[in-house]
């Protein structure tokens, strides 16, 4: 068996690519919110390092790797760095499954613009999910800290919550498409046959849970700083704070490029197959299309962010159990029963 360098070095530069893109579209992700909230509130916002405040975020990344790092004397020294190092693993890991467009043909080769193309897609992406409240629960216990070890208890429940919803509504779109695998699914939304045109009930409890799974406002009871000082991170600082802060942002990211991906067509522009385009600009356009579409995305969960405010701990809970718990296995009823009479009809 001979090992093909060629597809490994293939790979590798595709992982590197990827999470550039994604590490940088963090930095620019958090400018942008403050941007936007500042608009929001009638301020002005970051405006003074470069050119509209552009270069604020490489700023901020410098003083938070000069700042001292604090343990606590009773901390868990070893959980304690690990817990943000497992956070943002899952996060960086996530994007391994999701396509970016169809494939695109350089030097006589056929690359697929995914990392990784595997037949299990839609549950690699609920296995990761469902691993990343370890990072913040033992971030929490670790620290010794009766405030963390509230932030990690409300995180672990919420996310046990909501993420029941994520994945009965997810079951909806592989009883339509018949497939886990994410390519598969972006090509069967040809045309004007997204998934949220097809699962708007399902569409709408993931993106429900999807705010809760990043602990997003108005879903960040898990740090509440009126209540619990900073929740899990309370004693966090330097460089095992700034990795909390990538995970969460880049969830954020990772999030809008799964309901893109789940819901809103992917890569797909409407009929842009029969424009009669070379196979070298189609592949740019696709990824121009999958970008402009989680981008929007983004600046959702941003908006959102600024003008919900923040639930009340029953009311999360009641929010979950009661209304999205059995407005997703309603939708998977009715969309098991509509396959079926499809299928036999």
């Amino acid at each position: 068996m001979t090992v093909n360098w060629i597809e490994i070095l293939i790979t590798v530069i595709k992982i590197l690519l990827v999470q550039i893109i994604l590490l940088t579209g963090v930095a620019y992700t958090v400018y942008t919110e403050r941007r936007v909230s500042a608009f929001i509130q009638n301020r002005i916002g970051p405006n003074r390092v470069g050119p509209a405040g552009l270069l604020q975020p490489i700023v901020d990344v410098v003083k938070l790797l000069m700042k001292e790092d604090i343990v606590p004397n009773q901390a868990n020294r070893f959980i304690h760095s690990l817990a943000p190092a497992i956070s943002v693993g899952v996060a960086l890991c996530t994007v391994a499954v999701i396509p970016f467009g169809d494939k695109i043909i350089l030097f006589g080769r056929e690359i697929k613009l995914q990392i990784a193309s595997v037949n299990i897609g839609v549950l690699y992406i609920l296995a990761l999910v469902s691993l990343g409240v370890y990072g913040i629960t033992l971030s929490g216990w670790s620290s010794n800290s009766k405030y963390s070890l509230l932030g990690g208890l409300r995180a672990s429940a919420q996310m046990i919550s909501y993420e029941l919803s994520m994945g009965l509504s997810l079951l909806g779109i592989v009883l339509i498409n018949g497939t886990f695998e994410l390519d598969t699914i972006v090509l069967n939304q040809y045309g004007w046959k997204w998934n949220i045109i097809l699962q708007p009930i399902g569409f709408i409890t993931f993106l429900v849970a999807a705010f809760a799974e990043t602990n997003r406002t108005p879903f960040d009871l898990p740090e509440a700083e009126q209540e619990l000082v900073g929740g899990y991170h309370t004693e966090y600082s330097s460089m095992k704070f700034a990795l909390f802060f990538l995970a969460e942002y880049a969830n954020v990211i990772v999030s809008a490029c799964i309901i893109t991906t789940l819901y809103l067509g992917g890569w797909q522009f409407p009929y842009l197959q029969t424009f009669g385009i070379s196979p070298m600009i189609m592949s740019i356009l696709q990824i121009l299309t999958f970008l402009i579409k989680a981008i929007f995305v983004v600046l959702f969960f941003i908006w959102i962010r600024w003008t919900i405010p923040r639930f009340r701990y029953d009311q999360l809970m009641s929010l979950g159990w009661k209304i999205m718990l059995p407005a997703s296995l309603l939708n998977l009823v009715v969309t098991s029963i509509i396959v079926l009479l499809l299928k036999y009809n």
